[in-house]
This record gives structure tokens, C-alpha cells and sequence, in this order.
């Protein structure tokens, strides 16, 4: 039986013990809910919990474990000429053999004799399985693959045999406490707690594993590179064509990359802000609410929509409107250039903008508007002078979320400012972006030890340091600013 199998047929199984549990809670409470601790939900959730949560950690564990103790036995039953090649060399083997394996079925003594005396047969039975090997392989290789099967049946049963078993005790084991005395409230909730505390836990866990490993990438790197000379560089220029110490000769300059990426997300915020803000006032101070209800969401679509659609209608439509355009005033405007993909990156924030305006301004408290009609302010007056400035730490907030949002886009960036590394101010140009060097760089065949790709990680890391200081910013000048209104 297989994990996802496994898995479903444990949630199911939940039911019936839950009921089973509430049922027995029931008849001990004999029509007096109050001889009983708990209510009879939480004695049904009690077996429900024990009936399942020790297999569950079980199959966790097992699934994670399986895997590498079985692919570490097929590992030493290998050639001894094998195992002393290169680790790489071993991997791709490992490789191969697991490939093999997917679509070698479970072969008899009979058929395991046969295709040791005529290996080529071992091709038509991949072939049926749709496994295309570029050769034939070899007879280590196919033992190898039938081990593998062999070990990965063997585990599922036990897997199977031991969840089912830990299964039974626990709903035996929980079946027999229950009685009218037993706190069964005080167990689930812990339980309940336990695994809120345990998603946190993960969450952050996630998040350190994301930063450490970058920053330990990023310290390899520049074991290799100059920090001054990355930091302050203002050539880049990785020459993938080199290898070895020639590639190490490579110029890693940050600046072009570091001012397409601000650049771009300067003239995206220069179109999404006064957008998204006129937006939002309309929304929370002007719009007939049945104007609001449908305008709302359709401006909230824009959030939606793929980035990838984004950089098309960038590639298809802007661009070239951009360049003819700039041909009838006498510009030479680039399809692919830095305005054409800060205006459709403007477009896609809109919708981060107007939305958190909207909802700070809504949120602004009545009794000031009503304070400055009473004072004889007119409606625009009021926006102007109470409603803006009391969520004006929101509203800055919101921008510079939405910058945050910017400055991490790539696939817009990709298809409509292309990928060359210029440092110019004329907006007319094509430039490129911290993420968009990301991907090239760990794009292709080089070995992962080089400058070439180990680079990508220290530009993650100046990315994550950037868009970490603009919402720390954003939440300082939210919680500088605010105001509480009575």
C-alpha cells in the first residue's frame, strides 16, 4: 500500500473512531451530561487523536528514514569497481538504477535467469514501461534496479503492517480510558496546542533553513570573490565560457544589477501609487456601495493574474507601442527596455496599493469626518486634511509593500526589460534585475562549486536583505505613526 493510500485510509478511519469514542461517553453519562468530565465530543476527539497521531508520526518518520536506508543497501551491493569511482559518478548510477527500477516490474527466479542470458530483453520491458535509456543497461545495473523494487516492496509492507498495528493499540488504548471521571477536554486541547505550537515551529524553522542556506552559499563565494569588488563593482560579467581558474576571473559587479532592479521598481511605483491611491479614495469616500461592490473586486483581478501573462502583454503590446511611439517623436525607445516593464510591473501592484489604501481609509473612524463637516469643511477638504493624514501610515505601509512586491519580480522583468546589465539612467534602455540574474545564473551545466553558481546565492541574499529592510521600514513606520482615534 502506498503512502498517499495509506494516509487516506488513516484520516478515514478517524470517523468511526470518533464516533465510537462519543458513543461510549454517551452511555456512561446515562442522559446527565454532568456526570461526565468532558462533553462527549472531546472523548470521541480523545480516541479519534490516539488513533491516528501514532501512526501518523510513525509513517512521517518512515518515509523520510525509508528512503535513505534503502537507496545506502542497494548502494553497497554494488561492483567494489563501481563504488571506487568518483562520488558523482556513483550518483549518476544511483540514478540510472532508480530509473530502471520504475519500470522493471517484480521479476520471478525464471525471468531474473533469463535476463542474465540475454541482458537486450531488459530493453523491451523498460520500453513497455515508456523508460528510455540512451544504453543498454549493464547487468549490475539491473540487479541493482530488481534489489531496489525488491527492498521498496519489503518496506511498504512493513510500513503498512506497523502503521495499521500502532492504529489498533491506540484506539484500544484510548477506548479503554474513558470513563466519566477522565479529562478528556484538557488532553484534546493540549493535543490542539501542541500542533498549533508545531506549524509555527516549522514555519520559522523553514524560514531559517531558506536563510542559512543561502548565507553558507554566499560565504563560499565569496572565499572567491572580492566582497568590496562585488558590492561595488560596476561590470558584470560572469564568462561562463571559462572553467576552472579562468572562470574565477569573472567580474561579479552588483551595481548594474542592484540599480536595474530599483529603477525598475522606482517607475513601477511611480505608475501603481497615484493609480492605486486615486483608486482607493474613489472606493471608500466616493463609490455608490453597489458601485463598490463590483468595481472592488474587478480591480482585485489585476492581483490574479499571472506574472507570466504579464510580461506577455509587456513583450506583445507595450513594447512595441513604446517604440513606435517614441518613432514618431524621434526617440529610439527599446522594446525590451526599463519604462516598458516598470509600467506593466505598476499595472500588477495596483492592486496591492488600492486594496490596503481602501481599507485604511475605510477604517478611519467616522467621528472625524462628522467633526470636519461640522467644522464647514467640504468632502474633498476633509479628505485632504483629516481622512489621508490619519492613514497616512497605512497608506505608506501599502507602497512599500507593494515596493517589496516589485523589487522581487521576475518572469515581467524576463520578456520586457531583457537581460543585459546596464548602468543608465535613460529609461529608454533595456536593463535587468537581481532576480532575473538569479535564474540565468543557475540556469545551465556548470559545476555548482564555481563563481558562476554560487553567485546566485549572494544575490538571493542581497535580494532577501533588501525586501527584509523595506518591510521592517514599513512596519517602523506603521507602528511610529499610528494613531488611535476614539
Amino acid at each position: 500500500m502506498t503512502l498517499s493510500v495509506l494516509l487516506t485510509s488513516l484520516l478515514i478511519a478517524v470517523v468511526p473512531a470518533f464516533v465510537i469514542g462519543m458513543l461510549k461517553a454517551r452511555s456512561l453519562a446515562k442522559d446527565n451530561p454532568r456526570l461526565l468530565h468532558s462533553r462527549p465530543g472531546y472523548y470521541g476527539g480523545y480516541v479519534a487523536i490516539w488513533s491516528a497521531l501514532p501512526a501518523l508520526v510513525f509513517l512521517l518518520i518512515w518515509s523520510a528514514i525509508s528512503p535513505l536506508v534503502v537507496g545506502s543497501l542497494v548502494r553497497s551491493e554494488l561492483p567494489d569497481r563501481v563504488l571506487q569511482e568518483a562520488g558523482g559518478q556513483v550518483s549518476l548510477i544511483m540514478g540510472t538504477v532508480d530509473a530502471v527500477a520504475k519500470g522493471l516490474p517484480v521479476l520471478t527466479p525464471t525471468e531474473r535467469s533469463e535476463i542474465a542470458r540475454n541482458p537486450a530483453a531488459i530493453r523491451d520491458i523498460l520500453g513497455k514501461a515508456g523508460v528510455i535509456l540512451a544504453a543498454e543497461p549493464e547487468s549490475y545495473v539491473i540487479a541493482a534496479a530488481d534489489r531496489l523494487n525488491e527492498l521498496r516492496s519489503l518496506s511498504r509492507w512493513l510500513m503498512t503492517g506497523t502503521a495499521v498495528i500502532l492504529a489498533i493499540l491506540g484506539f484500544l488504548f484510548a477506548f479503554s480510558r474513558i470513563g466519566a471521571t477522565f479529562r478528556a477536554r484538557n488532553v484534546v486541547e493540549s493535543v490542539v496546542k501542541a500542533s498549533l505550537i508545531a506549524a509555527s515551529t516549522v514555519a520559522i524553522l523553514t524560514t531559517l533553513g531558506i536563510i542559512m542556506s543561502v548565507l553558507i552559499e554566499s560565504v563560499h563565494f565569496f572565499s572567491s570573490v572580492n566582497l568590496f569588488g562585488f558590492l561595488f563593482g560596476t561590470v558584470w560579467d560572469p564568462r561562463f565560457a571559462g572553467a576552472g581558474d579562468a572562470a574565477a576571473q569573472g567580474q561579479f559587479g552588483l551595481l548594474p544589477l542592484l540599480w536595474g532592479t530599483l529603477f525598475i521598481s522606482a517607475i513601477a511605483l511611480i505608475t501603481a501609487v497615484p493609480l492605486g491611491l486615486f483608486s482607493a479614495i474613489y472606493m471608500a469616500e466616493y463609490a455608490h456601495p453597489k458601485v463598490r461592490a463590483v468595481f472592488k473586486p474587478l480591480l482585485e483581478v489585476l492581483a490574479g493574474i499571472p506574472t507570466i501573462v504579464y510580461g506577455f502583454f509587456a513583450l506583445v503590446t507595450i513594447g512595441p507601442f513604446l517604440r513606435d511611439t517614441g518613432a514618431l517623436f524621434g526617440l529610439q525607445i527599446s522594446a525590451t527596455s526599463a519604462l516598458g516593464a516598470g509600467l506593466v510591473m505598476g499595472i500588477m501592484i495596483i492592486p496591492f496599493v488600492s486594496s490596503l489604501s481602501d481599507d485604511i481609509i475605510s477604517a478611519v473612524p467616522q467621528s472625524l469626518r462628522e467633526g470636519s463637516f461640522g467644522l464647514g469643511a467640504t468632502k474633498s477638504e476633509t479628505i485632504k486634511l483629516v481622512v489621508l493624514p490619519a492613514a497616512l501610515p497605512g497608506i505608506v505601509g501599502a507602497v512599500l509593500l507593494a515596493g517589496s512586491r516589485a523589487i522581487g519580480e521576475t518572469m515581467i522583468v524576463v520578456l520586457a526589460a531583457g537581460i543585459a546589465a546596464n548602468l543608465t539612467i535613460n529609461p529608454f534602455e533595456s536593463v535587468t534585475t537581481i532576480t532575473v540574474k538569479i535564474v540565468s545564473q543557475l540556469t545551465g551545466d556548470l559545476e555548482f562549486n564555481t563563481p558562476q553558481t554560487l553567485v546566485a546565492f549572494a544575490l538571493g541574499l542581497t535580494l532577501f536583505v533588501i525586501t527584509l529592510s523595506l518591510n521592517i521600514y514599513a512596519l517602523h513606520i506603521v507602528r511610529k505613526y499610528r494613531e488611535q482615534y476614539e
